[in-house]
């Protein structure tokens, strides 16, 4: 049998916003009790009080705020930031393997010896994006001409973020940065990601606010 904790931190797992809210402390626990009361209810099968789940929803913000101090850590660790601007994204349709790495050999030929050039393909499984400097957008447009174009985007900026090697091994690390943009309403157009280092792509009129935010962030 499920337990009116259990029940209640599988509601809240899947808010994220209500999960940051509960451990921030800044949720109004009655409100929101009374309102998840007839899904705990039917979760667990039988009826309970309200004060029931108000005390589950306290002990559930204990936990979460224990787990904030990991996250604090984990900021403290975050090394240089590193801002580009000038960035245009192009995605196509995928083509096929032996087109798409002819494609990109010819790319980075045609603009290796270009200077505080940035590009980054990220080739999924029905897509392939390609970021890369303004400065190179027509040698993309040239190469890749045949291929089909589902979407482009100018006016882009970046923010690369230098993480510690034991990020890979740090649940939420990525969610811990993404999640301090989101509550300040920063809308984040890509990210990519190498072993040490998060790159998150802006529109140009967000990339001020984005670094403002992660540089608080990150001292405190």
């Amino acid at each position: 049998m499920i337990s009116v904790q259990e029940a209640v931190q599988e509601i809240v797992k899947v808010a994220p916003f209500i999960q940051e809210s509960l451990s921030r402390g800044i949720i109004n626990l009655s409100a929101f009790a009374r309102e998840i009361h007839p899904e705990v209810e039917a979760i667990v099968k039988k009826e309970i009080k309200v004060g029931a789940i108000i005390v589950a929803l306290k002990r559930y913000a204990i936990e979460l705020r224990r787990n904030n101090v990991g996250k604090i850590n984990f900021l403290k660790q975050i090394g240089d930031l590193t801002v580009r601007s000038n960035l245009t994204e192009f995605t196509f349709a995928f083509p096929t393997t032996d087109v798409l790495l002819a494609k990109q050999n010819e790319l980075l030929t045609r603009i290796k010896d270009e200077k505080d050039t940035f590009c980054t393909v990220s080739q999924g499984v029905l897509e392939t994006t390609i970021i890369v400097s303004k400065n190179v957008e027509g040698t993309v447009r040239e190469i890749f001409e045949d291929e089909k174009l589902i979407s482009n985007f100018g006016n882009l900026s970046s923010i690369t973020i230098k993480l510690p090697k034991d990020t890979v091994d740090t649940p939420g690390a990525y969610y811990t940065i993404l999640a301090l943009l989101a509550w300040e309403g920063i809308n984040v157009v890509e990210v990519v990601s190498t072993y040490t280092e998060l790159t998150v792509i802006f529109r140009d009129e967000d990339v001020d606010k984005a670094f403002s935010t992660l540089k608080r962030a990150f001292r405190t």
